[in-house]
């Protein structure tokens, strides 16, 4: 009987055609390679076996991290979108290549990451920041497993802290009508409206554009998305995800929002005359040209002082349209496709926190219902009404015989 050998130990095979494979498993990931000879074939295995320890196979030499990192992002600019692409670029110069760029990648170890890290919290980077970083690392040194250039991945055991859990800021309906009334009659007014009441993200509500709203079926479409990639221009990018594309319900005082708001843009393209540039954009600057999001927040902040309220982020009035539909029991998968969310999970995941109340008043409905006797049988239709919710139950059509009348008023004998 062949003897089962050991995780990391190695094994040779003779296959079909002659040939030989060596195959190696390290913590339950598996590598093989087929050779022309039995000996080519030991000599890989025994060789990746005895360097399993050192972290590395005989594939990788001289090759620096840095080195290798640069043909990770080469490959990664064509999978990635741009702006994410230039986010991991941006980790690995800012915070990788300094430190370890030149170290061989054959010598990286785990306390080599979490030496880095250590320097990182030290020096006050946010755990957000190193929690990417780490991801960045992890993911080309992944792929540097895959191509047999070394055997572990030194980031995946390193240790960073957990994020202090931040209470989300959501304001109440009271402090959005304020922002609204502090919004009245400023050439933005529309944008706070519009954001407020779909839970739209800063980056899709100044991409929209005028032929994105439906005027008779009074619907919003996001198409797309705005960036500014560092050190890069404007650019308008599909959502994130498939489920970011989505057309999103107005209500009638939101239409005329936006048809006030598009009267006011065209005296604003005429007073701006040929500095005018044409993007077809709902929410432009002066000349038309897209808003920078630092102006927006710069807005958003001189409102909210307006107002009297407490510095929030502008993303926190996202926060508050998905929680003003779920308290009011709108479904969480209804809730989930406004927001633009991919899974519903997500929605909960996020704003789960708010369900309990909801939960109560379900609990509530339910009991009501199922212990409620009194019947009328003559009534038409046969009204439950609690916390909001209505039941409606259509009564037997005919009139109900003396017989069926004495059955119904009859108690059971015998109740179950």
């Amino acid at each position: 009987m062949t003897k089962k050998r050991g995780n990391d130990e190695g094994s040779i095979f003779k296959t079909p055609n002659g040939r030989w494979r060596g195959q190696i498993s390290l913590e339950g990931h598996r590598q093989s390679k087929i050779f022309s000879t039995q000996r080519e074939c030991i000599d890989w295995v025994r060789k990746n076996r005895n360097q399993i320890s050192d972290g590395l196979t005989y594939a990788s030499t001289q090759l620096t991290l840095g080195e290798y990192l640069d043909g990770w992002l080469t490959n990664k600019k064509a999978t990635r979108r741009y702006a994410t692409w230039i986010h991991y670029q941006l980790l690995v110069q800012r915070y990788i290549n300094p430190a370890l760029g030149t170290m061989k990648l054959k010598d990286l170890r785990t306390v080599h990451v979490q030496g880095l890290i250590n320097q990182l919290l030290n020096s006050g980077t946010g755990i957000y920041t190193i929690r990417k970083m780490n991801d960045v690392l992890k993911c080309a040194l992944n792929l540097a497993i895959r191509q047999d250039m070394i055997m572990r991945n030194p980031s995946k055991s390193a240790v960073i802290p957990e994020k202090p859990h931040k209470e989300m800021k959501i304001l109440s309906e009271d402090q959005v009508s304020r922002l609204l009334v502090a919004a009245k009659g400023h050439r933005l007014e529309a944008l706070f409206h519009v954001t407020v009441t779909t839970g739209i993200r800063e980056s899709e509500v100044l991409a929209l554009k005028w032929p994105d709203v439906d005027w008779v079926k009074h619907t919003l479409k996001v198409e797309r998305q705005l960036e500014r990639p560092h050190g890069e221009g404007v650019q308008f990018t599909p959502p994130k995800t498939a489920f970011g594309k989505r057309s999103i319900k107005l209500g009638n005082i939101s239409v005329e929002v936006l048809r006030e708001h598009f009267d006011r843009q065209q005296a604003e393209r005429i007073a701006a005359g040929s500095k005018w540039n044409e993007f077809d954009l709902i929410f432009p600057s002066r000349v038309g040209t897209p808003i920078h999001q630092r102006d927006l927040q710069r807005t958003f902040k001189i409102l909210l002082k307006r107002a009297g309220l407490p510095p929030v982020r502008f993303h926190d009035l996202r926060h508050f349209s998905a929680s003003l539909l779920l308290n009011n029991g709108v479904p969480v998968i209804i809730v989930s496709r406004r927001l633009g969310h991919a899974r519903a999970s997500i929605t909960s995941d996020v704003y789960g926190h708010l369900l309990p109340n909801m939960q109560d008043e379900a609990a509530e409905l339910i009991d009501g219902l199922v212990t409620s006797t009194e019947v009328k049988p003559d009534d038409p239709i046969w009204v439950k009404k609690m916390n909001g919710f209505r039941l409606h139950t259509v009564a037997h059509e005919e009139p109900l015989t003396p017989e069926l009348q004495k059955i119904m008023n009859d108690k059971p004998k015998n109740p179950i």
